[in-house]
């Protein structure tokens, strides 16, 4: 890897002048000479877009702002996109722009602003703040480290106010107009600490609570737009999981990160990146439910439990489970296991519908775990008080689903007499995942449970008259997921 200069501050344009000028070479600061400077100022072609195509979600991220204008009236709003975080040293981690702020504008570019200017008495003018073209006079294109010859082109201002349908300023003078603005404030906290710090005698926590809740809020009813992203999601998704079970003899060979990797690679060939970390849980690592370090063995008559999801380009993801036997074939005990699980997603798909309760599908599907659990002799009876007590959460431990969109647990912090005590609407999309976990140290169930570990999770899109399985392309049953298996490994 190439090493970085130092950053510069492109609006002292004093420092432009000083000399010598200076660029960091392996950590030192190694003088540049002013012939240098001056033969990097010129011939340079025009590489302006002209004529450029809106985004696709322009017109529903116009929508959405109108939205958000008329929940908030007369107050100044702040939407940051956020800034690159440090990884080690002076490498950084991948940017993913905030869900709010790309929700509400359609772009992804790390330190953008989004502010809504109060206008008369109701509505807003929406502005977008950005970095604008690396300037090539003052050389902050070449020895700035996050300048254009060294991070690859921006689009300019001209160029995103076509792409975004927004009007385009410089991000750069931004906080210190913020520190100038009078009158009401509110800010999406936790993404830029410098556009907050412009802030602070301005905003108080709970006003901004209530505007990031309100972002949340919105997004639980999807637009066609984003059905047609969490499809898409999926769909790749579903591609990635058939390329695991290609290669699941050569996970045998090497470990779970085989099977990371594989998935991996399908995410970043369709889309942005994976929505969230892979859980790819061999034999007793299935019963960890948040299962990260893929670094365990993959053994032929062990189940692979497989939580992953693709997030597309405009930064929606999948979020789906299966639990696969690795050598092809559920054993028994596997098959009984996972048959209870089928039977209780089963059960919680069947509950999703307009009108239900969120908790609803949940409580369908607890209800045919503590069924299986009390008929295994595991669970004392009967059913109704083991659920009264919540005893089945020794083996079934969470939620049977949550939200689904632009953040894989997505409307994360809205009200809960609107989520978790809600109703269900057209247009919302959830997961149904259902499990049992037997734990390799579980002393209250046989031998023979222990270790094992079931999921089946599915997306679940609420329509007019019912649900539709985004996933459906998966196979779900145990005899079903055989017969794909083996097709896939014939092939």
């Amino acid at each position: 890897m190439a090493d970085e200069p130092s950053r510069v501050n492109p609006d002292a344009e004093a420092e432009a002048d000083q000399k010598p000028i200076k660029q960091r070479k392996n950590g030192l600061y190694a003088a540049v000479s002013d012939e240098l400077a001056e033969n990097m100022k010129s011939g340079w072609a025009d590489t302006e877009l002209r004529g450029l195509t809106p985004v696709a979600q322009a017109s529903h991220t116009a929508a959405r702002r109108a939205e958000l204008s008329a929940r908030f009236p007369g107050e100044r709003l702040v939407v940051p996109a956020g800034n690159l975080r440090t990884r080690s040293n002076d490498t950084e981690y991948a940017f993913r722009a905030s869900t709010e702020y790309a929700y509400l504008t359609g772009d992804q570019t790390q330190d953008g602003v989004l502010v809504l200017e109060p206008e008369g008495a109701a509505g807003h003018t929406a502005t977008l703040y950005l970095l604008p073209r690396s300037d090539r006079e003052n050389g902050e294109f070449w020895l700035d480290g996050q300048g254009e010859l060294w991070a690859g082109r921006r689009h300019s201002l001209a160029e995103s106010e076509q792409l975004l349908g927004l009007p385009a300023k410089d991000v750069r003078k931004l906080a210190g107009a913020l520190t100038e603005a009078t009158g009401q404030v509110r800010v999406v906290r936790g993404h830029d600490a410098g556009i907050e710090a412009a802030l602070t005698d301005k905003v108080t926590a709970e006003r901004d609570e209530e505007l990031r809740g309100f972002l949340s809020e919105a997004r639980a009813v999807k637009d066609d737009f984003e059905i047609g992203e969490l499809q898409k999601a999926v769909d790749s998704t579903v591609r990635g999981f058939e390329d695991v079970v290609k290669v699941l003899d050569k996970a045998q060979a090497t470990s779970e990160r085989y099977i990371e990797g594989t998935f991996f690679l399908r995410a970043r060939v369709e889309g942005n990146d994976i929505g969230y970390g892979s859980i790819c849980a061999a034999g007793p690592h299935a019963t960890t439910l948040h299962w990260g370090r893929n670094d365990g063995p993959v053994r032929a008559g062990d189940l692979l439990l497989l939580d992953a999801g693709v997030e597309t380009l405009s930064l929606y993801t999948a979020d789906v489970t299966r639990t696969l036997p690795i050598d092809g074939r559920y054993t028994d005990l596997q098959r009984k296991v996972y048959d209870a699980v089928y039977e209780a997603q089963e059960a919680g798909i069947a509950a999703v519908r307009p009108g239900a309760k969120f908790r609803d599908f949940h409580d369908a599907a607890q209800r045919v775990l503590a069924e299986r659990l009390v008929e295994w002799g595991l669970l004392a009876g009967p059913v109704d008080e083991a659920l009264e007590l919540g005893l089945q959460r020794r083996w079934t431990l969470h939620g049977t689903g949550h939200m689904l969109g632009m953040d894989v647990h997505d409307c994360a912090v809205a009200r809960r007499e609107v989520y978790a005590d809600g109703t269900l609407e057209a247009g919302m999309c959830l997961t149904v995942e259902p499990g049992l976990y037997f734990q390799a140290d579980d002393l209250t169930v046989p031998e023979e449970y222990r270790g094992i570990g079931v999921r089946i999770e599915d997306d679940i899109l609420v329509t007019a008259d019912g649900n539709r399985n985004l996933s459906a392309g998966l196979p779900r049953s145990s005899a079903e997921v055989e017969t794909w298996m083996a097709g896939l490994r014939d092939a």
